[in-house]
């Protein structure tokens, strides 16, 4: 009886992920240099109409039938249409931050939207949020309130968990010079004025290039992954708690240079994030086990999976179909990675993945909460 309850447990949680994965409000991504892709199942489709251009973080929503609602770069915000929202200018993100954007559903509504912006290498503007509301403008929404202010200096570190309710949201960001990890509520009432706050793992501080990277959560939303940016840079796993927002029990994966991107595998057996090789120049995804045992054997797990043509790798984003999309700098490409829940070079790595109909990518892909799904 006991193993078929472990079964039905497993089988209920893949289900979940998948359940989550098929909600269409992932399905059009905008990033890099007026790049653009349309998910659908298996079809993945080339876009040409964004006018977003950003270097970095960008963030977009759709509705669940996957039809397109907004997005933004973190400074300007975009319709359906591909016009500047009314009041859709004047965000106080950078395009050149590497989480700049995240946009959230407010809990409760149908019509309410969040957008953080987070500012560039920890300057003054900080952690900000604004308020969109999708009944404005005949449907096509406009910004009602703008940038007020969460906390400052913070790195460019942004993402969203949902609550253990299944309703409310935790945002978490990081503080500059500090190794507090920072958790704000988002609930029917709105944005908390005060966080959670997680002394845990490393101080993120320094030169202010250091507060640059990703940071990620697990498909279920109970680990949190950090990449800390630098020549000789770091990799953060750590424990999330989706009833209080503590983060707890870091393990440092040290010894890598420009580690940026970071992303789990659907299953959330694997954690994966993008480096540079230092004797080829070369751009790579490595792999890390994370059902390997210890907190030293999944540090010793570490494998090369992938090598690009490119010298820079950026992002790595989950897409609803499965695969992970990794950012290729000033590339026409994005690379994939076919079958990322596969050990080692069975995850298939391709790293032309898909052309971007002219368009370029940059270091950037588009920055999705945990469960975006209303």
């Amino acid at each position: 009886m006991i193993r078929l309850k472990h079964i039905a447990t497993a089988v209920l949680f893949y289900s979940s992920v998948i359940i989550a994965q098929a909600q269409g409000e992932q399905n059009n991504w905008f990033f890099g240099k007026g790049a653009g892709i349309a998910i659908h199942g298996d079809s993945v489709t080339a876009l040409a109409n964004g006018r977003l251009y950003t270097e970095e973080g960008s963030a977009s929503i759709s509705d669940k039938n996957g039809n397109l609602l907004f997005y933004t770069n973190g400074l300007t915000v975009w319709n359906r249409n591909h016009r500047v929202m009314p009041n859709g200018n004047g965000l106080l993100g950078g395009n050149s931050s590497t989480q700049s954007a995240l946009i959230i559903p407010k809990p409760g509504s149908e019509t309410i939207y969040y957008i953080f912006t987070t500012d560039i290498q920890a300057q003054s503007d900080g952690l900000r949020y604004s308020i969109l509301d999708m009944s404005k403008d005949n449907g096509n929404g406009d910004l009602v309130f703008k940038n007020t202010f969460m906390i400052a200096p913070a790195t460019e570190k942004l993402t969203a968990v949902r609550h253990s309710n299944g309703k409310d949201w935790w945002v978490i960001a990081h503080r500059w010079n500090s190794n507090a990890y920072i958790s704000f509520l988002v609930s029917e009432t709105g944005v908390a004025t005060q966080p959670v706050m997680s002394h845990a793992g490393t101080v993120h501080g320094g030169a202010n290039r250091k507060a640059i990277g990703y940071l990620k959560p697990s498909p279920d939303g109970t680990k949190l992954a950090a990449a800390l940016w630098n020549d000789d840079s770091n990799f953060e796993l750590l424990n999330f708690d989706r009833s209080t927002g503590k983060i707890s029990n870091p393990v440092l994966f040290k010894g890598f240079t420009e580690a940026y991107g970071i992303a789990f595998s659907p299953d959330g057996s694997k954690l994966y994030g993008t480096v540079k090789d230092k004797k080829s120049g070369k751009g790579q995804v490595v792999q890390f086990d994370l059902k390997a045992g210890s907190p030293g054997d999944i540090i010793k797990s570490a494998t090369i999976v992938a090598t690009s043509g490119s010298p820079v790798l950026g992002a790595l984003q989950t897409g609803p179909n499965g695969r992970i999309y990794v950012a290729r700098k000033d590339n026409l490409y994005l690379g994939i990675i076919e079958n990322p829940n596969a050990a080692g070079k069975a995850v298939v790595y391709q790293d032309n993945g898909i052309k971007l109909a002219g368009r370029r990518s940059d270091l950037g892909l588009p920055n999705f909460a945990q469960d975006v799904k209303r």
